[in-house]
């Protein structure tokens, strides 16, 4: 097996992503545009993306990683919106689209037509979120689009499965494909909710951190093979799980939690980055097989179903908005009185991505009896891919200036402060009752500066967050939390220094340097925590 185009794409992809972050294109586009350049330069190798790889082991990271960094309260408390987009969306674009493209392209089976409608049903997971945090949106639409982007693939997936069962010929009525459609979402929410506890139970009672964090590694993919073995949904099982394990993950011990952060962010990074680049990558692949749609045609085929599948989002969005606050008084009392910028921003935000082309690419060769060929495969590939270039492209790069012209009020960093300092005062004083407490006990006797240092420790941790409301420095403009983390920053790179100096001169060997190093680090990370 040849891995050096893997080690390519890996090395490429993050190198553009990191470049990306010094300007002020967000990152997928960028990717997306050099891939596109690249995927024509000679010698780079063709890469085919694999549906059968991008699935089962794209996704579920990505799935896990996005759904353990939300919050279950905040998604709970905008269930009706998310649920109208993830599911009511869906399912209304695969039917608009699909519709749409039946009566443009002549020919084209109205079976085979809702197959492509599926296919480029969902808004993608990775785009979306990256393009929010990107853009600071409000934390409730953010929480909706990330709601969304979780739930959505696993019903445009579901309503893949029954359109193409359907276009193959396997005599699939409206019955069957709806019980198979919730047996799918169902089956998926309760193998979820059946891992969930046991998983949670391993990683509270695996006491060592690099085990916990290489089962933390294994989670998506064992909840996604499960619920698929028993054909359920694979995605809705993922997120279910990473939901609940994100939601208590105060009860794994600290060693794991600040290892596992750096191997999800880094996981994250690299698969986001990788994700988009093969989108690019795809074009020599899609117009090789165009075959017969060529030139005009083409063109005005993947404009169409470009208008469409942006306007249906409109036409879903603002009613799905409205209407239940008209026809609901418990909902206007539960939920805030939304404006029109709110929905325009979330309709605007329906980038496609990585997700529609390796369902896209899944599409048989041949019908059910495996001698007709699948009708318009590769005009539907082309579609997907102009489609999703598209979205990324003209939607991703115009929704930050909309943001900013829209005028959204940012969030109240006072306020926010003024919460996590009450918060910490709170939890300071039940820290001070119970060190009172201890210290009564003759087993927790400690010398007097050291009880005095438990304390001193604690004053600062309830003290920083207090101090970032004070006044800058008039000579440095530095607040007074800046120049605590630069001056301990100073002093630890001096100790840093003598222990090297001293390891050097062979006072002390690797191995006790790699200890007091460590040592160092973590008081070091301790102090960006306090004032971060």
């Amino acid at each position: 097996m040849d891995v050096m185009p893997l080690l390519l794409l890996v090395a490429g992809s993050a190198a553009i992503a990191a470049a990306a972050r010094r300007t002020p294109v967000p990152a997928p586009l960028l990717l997306v545009a050099v891939a596109l350049a690249v995927s024509y330069v000679p010698g780079v190798p063709e890469y085919t993306l694999d549906p059968h790889v991008v699935l089962p082991l794209i996704l579920p990271p990505l799935l896990h990683t996005a759904a353990t960094d939300s919050s279950y309260l905040d998604l709970r408390a905008q269930l009706r919106p998310v649920a109208m987009l993830s599911v009511g969306y869906v399912l209304f674009a695969t039917f608009v689209v699909g519709w749409a493209l039946y009566v443009i392209v002549p020919g084209m089976p109205l079976t085979a037509a809702l197959v492509f409608g599926a296919v480029v049903a969902p808004p993608d997971a990775v785009a979306a979120t990256a393009v929010a945090r990107r853009v600071g949106l409000p934390s409730r639409i953010t929480t909706i689009l990330q709601g969304e982007s979780l739930l959505n693939d696993a019903t445009a997936i579901t309503a893949y499965r029954v359109a193409l069962a359907a276009a193959v010929g396997e005599g699939v009525t409206w019955a069957e494909g709806i019980g198979e459609f919730l047996l799918a979402a169902v089956g998926g929410v309760l193998v979820g909710l059946v891992l969930m506890a046991p998983i949670h139970w391993l990683r509270t009672h695996v006491k060592e951190a690099l085990l916990q964090n290489t089962l933390s590694l294994l989670i998506p993919f064992v909840a996604y093979a499960v619920a698929e073995q028993l054909h359920a949904s694979g995605v809705l099982a993922v997120v279910v799980v990473a939901l609940y394990l994100g939601h208590r993950a105060w009860e794994v011990d600290f060693a794991t939690r600040l290892q596992e952060e750096a191997v999800w962010k880094m996981v994250a990074f690299v698969l986001e980055s990788a994700v988009f680049a093969l989108i690019g990558l795809q074009l020599p692949v899609v117009l090789r097989g165009l075959g017969e749609y060529e030139g005009i045609d083409a063109a005005w085929y993947a404009l169409a179903v470009f208008l469409v599948v942006v306007a249906s989002r409109f036409v879903w969005v603002y009613p799905a908005t409205f209407l239940p606050r008209m026809l609901s008084a418990r909902v206007r009392e539960r939920e805030e009185n939304p404006t029109w910028k709110g929905p325009f921003v979330i309709a605007w935000a329906g980038m496609r991505g990585v997700v529609s082309l390796a369902i896209a690419f899944s599409i048989p060769l041949t019908m059910h009896d495996g001698e007709e060929p699948f009708p318009q495969r590769n005009l539907i590939l082309f579609l997907t891919f102009t489609t999703v270039i598209g979205t990324l492209v003209v939607q991703g790069l115009t929704l930050p200036p909309l943001i900013r012209v829209l005028k959204f009020p940012g969030r109240d960093a006072q306020t926010e402060t003024l919460a996590e300092a009450n918060a910490q005062a709170q939890a300071s004083r039940a820290a001070e009752r119970r060190l009172d407490e201890l210290l009564t006990d003759e087993r927790n006797a400690l010398p007097a500066p050291l009880a005095d240092r438990l304390r001193t420790v604690l004053e600062r941790r309830r003290n920083a967050v207090w101090e970032r409301l004070g006044q800058a420095n008039p000579i440095t403009g530095e607040s007074v939390d800046d120049t605590y983390r630069r001056l301990s920053r100073e002093m630890i790179s001096a100790e840093r220094e003598v222990f090297v100096r001293l390891r050097d001169g062979r006072y002390i060997d690797d191995e006790m340097l790699r200890t007091l190093l460590r040592r160092l680090d973590l008081e070091e990370a301790a102090a960006f925590r306090e004032a971060a």
